[in-house]
């Protein structure tokens, strides 16, 4: 937990200094509001508050949840989306060890579902927009003490829930490249955040916190599709480049899919999840509702776990057959 904790860092620095220090208030009320719900919860269950306190997995399963936010997110909106996360996401199967979906996933398709309009007010890069919002103003938006209107003119789509938008409307990629949001070959910003992901998620390849055949095989798998349609009509789709560095693939990959206790178990079954992850965000993405789609694949990929591990299970040594229940 402590490593996929410091391998958050550089992502979350980027994205605070693209983006502005909402991402950061976000953070600390997300991880304040996880530790209070997991200590009630723990009362209630009359489970021993300090081993599971301590063993970082709120504080994990919170920074998770609130990068998915939007910047200057309000506090209830955190607060009702940690409630979900800790409560239904984790301890209602049982808590760690227990849990069959990703509780910060979870956690994040519930507001995603029911806040459709605080879920998509995302901000500029401050390159673009040429402002930022200070540690006042933020905190005073996210208890209610200012008025985000004000800041109307610095809000926008997610660069990805641009492109869905206008490639809807039948436009080609020289005129979607006119928006000021996109750059030569991704969205301006967004290649800095996607580099600060990369680089965590390689800090948990070298330390041996996860293993590579999901976040290879995610990223593969995506970038692959992408590439299919990109070459049948590379004039009104996007590249594979713009899909990788774009969204959150890549955190998602390495931080969010390699969850040991909602991802499959054996090698093969690592493999065969990982690929369905990425098929699922593309699809999600091209056809789907909404613009990103990795959540929801992730969940997807989740609900399949027990039939990957059924059917990827290795045979007992000296079987000729895998060891199942039936057999």
């Amino acid at each position: 937990m402590i490593n996929v904790n410091i391998g958050l860092i550089p992502g979350t620095l980027a994205y605070a200094w693209i983006f502005g220090v909402g991402v950061i208030i976000n953070i600390i009320l997300a991880i304040l509001f996880a530790l209070a719900f997991e200590g009630i919860i723990l009362w209630l269950r009359k489970k021993p508050l300090k081993p599971h306190l301590t063993d970082y997995s709120a504080v994990v399963a919170a920074w998770l949840f609130a990068l998915c936010l939007p910047m200057h997110s309000p506090w209830w909106l955190v607060a009702v989306g940690i409630g979900f996360t800790m409560i239904v996401g984790k301890h209602l199967y049982g808590g760690l060890g227990f849990n069959p979906f990703n509780p910060a996933m979870v956690g994040y398709v519930v507001l995603l579902i029911s806040f459709p309009r605080e879920m998509t007010t995302w901000y500029l890069p401050i390159v673009i927009s040429g402002e930022s919002i200070g540690w006042l103003d933020s905190i005073a938006y996210s208890f209610g003490l200012a008025d985000i209107h004000q800041w109307d003119a610095l809000s926008s789509a997610t660069p990805l829930d641009q492109f869905k938008t206008l490639s809807g409307q039948n436009l080609p990629i020289s005129e979607i490249r006119l928006s000021p949001v996109f750059g030569n070959f991704v969205a301006v910003g967004w290649e800095w955040v996607a580099g600060g992901w990369l680089a965590g998620g390689l800090w948990l390849l070298l330390t041996r916190t996860i293993k590579w055949h999901i976040p290879v095989t995610v990223l593969a798998s995506s970038s692959f599709m992408a590439l299919v349609f990109y070459l049948i009509d590379p004039n009104t789709v996007a590249s594979p480049l713009f899909h990788l560095l774009s969204g959150s693939i890549l955190i998602g990959a390495f931080f969010i899919a390699t969850d040991p206790v909602t991802a499959a178990t054996t090698d093969n079954g690592r493999i065969v999840y990982g690929i369905l992850i990425g098929f699922l965000v593309y699809v999600i993405r091209s056809w789907g509702g909404y613009p990103d789609g990795v959540a929801f694949a992730v969940l997807l990929a989740n609900m399949c776990v027990p039939l990957i591990d059924y059917y990827t299970r290795p045979s007992v040594y000296g079987a000729d057959t895998p060891d199942r229940p039936d057999e």
